[in-house]
């Protein structure tokens, strides 16, 4: 009798233990200092084809946590704990991802870099009545029909539509080649958006998909040069880009991509390659003095860390992504301080009623959880000094 009786303990204390893992920290004193603690999931990949970009998105919510380490709930103060986690830039493996953050008891989650891991772990979120807060996943469908997403960045019927008068205003362009990633929801999609403007517009579109793993650029610039191509469109990974850059220099075709390429992965290519490169992104330094506040605040913060400095790239570089994850990050803690909760159903009915000014710009979720931006950056590659430069402001004409 004794032995079932300290058996049935042992299963109870098991089962709060468990119970106590699933709760988003609410109401959980810390084990070390006896804190209250509320969880932020980040749902990034740090391995794959779109891993360094998620890693650069993870450090612009690590330093506004930085920045913001606690949270006031009611009279209490709680600190915010990041749990992170590796959706591998892969769809199954995004799912289990998803799937252990909810584990966790995280009360609202911010990620991804990558459309179609996102739309993976959608349904995962909403089925656990956890919000999620999208930095820089473009697609349409992210937020369509899931009142649990929600993202501060613009959507890629508008990045398609003002590259396509990027083409046409700044190169007269009359043809161009549109080369995607087959199989990738965000290539696909604004590469389809893309050409969409494009006919609209009376520029003709010669489209090529380049299956996965392929590391051969030569035959596709070949194809583009046929065509007698005015520019070339990419929106692909940064691991694809940099083959493409390389390769593409010698057509002496102008290359212009989406916000992926806002990275010093292509800095370094375009100015090694002597490529002429443009792309579209979501910030610039010199948009506001909180954008220019952002950039040196960040800079000294990676400098300081050199485990920071080498998830960034090993350079000092700031992506476009890393301001979205910190916008992300501050928008859930303006949601959880609005909630006056810890219950993420509470955060989620908040979100929709938050109003935040940005690095990025203002935040002001519509009933699908987009924000309206009617503005995007568009930079260049000045090869000669290797750097970025600030090419204008570019809206729909």
């Amino acid at each position: 009798m004794k032995k079932f009786l300290a058996m049935a303990l042992s299963a109870v204390m098991v089962l709060g233990l468990l119970a106590g893992c699933n709760n988003g920290g609410k109401d959980t004193p810390d084990n070390e200092g006896g804190e209250k603690v509320i969880k932020v999931g980040v749902y990034e990949p740090s391995s794959g084809n779109n891993g360094a970009g998620g890693k650069k998105e993870v450090l612009g919510a690590e330093y506004a946590h930085s920045q913001v380490p606690t949270v006031t709930i009611g009279d209490e103060e709680y600190k915010v704990e990041l749990v992170i986690v590796d959706n591998q830039s892969e769809n199954d493996k995004g799912v289990s991802a998803a799937q252990q953050l909810v584990a966790e008891g995280v009360a609202v989650v911010l990620g991804s870099y990558g459309s179609g891991v996102s739309m993976a772990a959608a349904p995962t979120f909403e089925e656990a009545k956890v919000a999620a807060i999208g930095c820089s996943c473009t697609n349409p469908g992210v937020t369509l029909g899931n009142p649990y997403y929600f993202r501060v960045c613009y959507l890629d019927p508008f990045q398609g539509s003002v590259l396509a008068n990027l083409a046409k205003d700044e190169f007269n362009a009359e043809t161009a080649y549109v080369f995607t990633e087959l199989g990738d929801d965000y290539s696909e999609g604004l590469g389809q958006y893309f050409s969409l403007e494009c006919d609209r517009l009376g520029i003709q579109v010669v489209a090529d998909k380049n299956p996965a793993g392929n590391t051969d650029m030569s035959g596709f610039v070949n194809a583009a040069k046929s065509a007698n191509a005015d520019v070339i469109f990419a929106p692909t990974s940064t691991t694809v880009a940099s083959l493409l850059i390389d390769q593409a220099a010698s057509a002496g075709i102008p290359i212009i991509a989406g916000d992926t390429w806002d990275d010093a992965v292509i800095l370094q290519a375009a100015a090694k390659s002597g490529a002429d490169v443009y792309f579209s992104t979501f910030y610039d330094e010199g948009a506001s003095q909180a954008a220019a506040d952002f950039m040196s605040g960040f800079k000294a913060w990676l400098n300081a860390n050199s485990d920071k400095l080498a998830n960034n790239g090993g350079t000092d570089t700031v992506s476009a992504v890393s301001a979205l994850g910190y916008d992300a990050y501050m928008v859930a803690i303006e949601a959880i301080k609005a909630a006056g909760s810890t219950d993420s159903e509470a955060i989620k009915n908040a979100l929709a009623y938050v109003r935040y000014s940005g690095v990025t710009g203002d935040v002001i979720f519509d009933e699908e959880g987009d924000v309206d931006k009617d503005i995007i950056f568009i930079k260049g590659v000045d090869t000669a000094k290797g750097e970025f430069y600030s090419v204008k402001e570019q809206g729909l004409s």
